[in-house]
């Protein structure tokens, strides 16, 4: 198998982990960090792989993710409950159903589902 996992550039580990594990559901996959604050870790949830790396240098900030995924809504439902989000779901022009959220260090979570078929 094949995938790209984005680096993500944050300020403070712990304040990722409350975020991204206890917020959003990843799991943690690997972590290096003497202090619990800097370093890097790996994170996951089903196919969607993560790394967040404290302080990232030598790479650009405020970066934007797309993840792809079975359902829009289902996520939606799951985190609008849990972490603020940005804009609401929407259908979009090109069939497909999207909403975004921005993660405490200004990073963009783009999250793309299908369109649900019409009855």
């Amino acid at each position: 198998m094949e995938r790209a996992i984005p680096i993500l550039p944050v300020d403070n580990l712990y304040l990722a982990r409350l975020f991204y594990v206890d917020g959003l559901g990843f799991h943690v996959v690997y972590e290096a960090s003497e202090d619990g604050v800097t370093g890097i870790m790996g994170l996951a949830r089903g196919a969607i792989g993560l790394t967040l790396d404290c302080p990232m240098t030598g790479h650009g900030r405020n970066v934007c993710i797309a993840l792809e995924v079975e359902s829009a809504d289902f996520y939606y439902e799951e985190w609008r409950h849990k972490v603020k989000v940005d804009r609401p779901l929407q259908n979009e022009t090109w069939d497909a159903r999207t909403f975004d959220l921005t993660d405490p260090f200004g990073n963009t979570i783009f999250v793309i589902g299908p369109k649900p078929s019409q009855p």
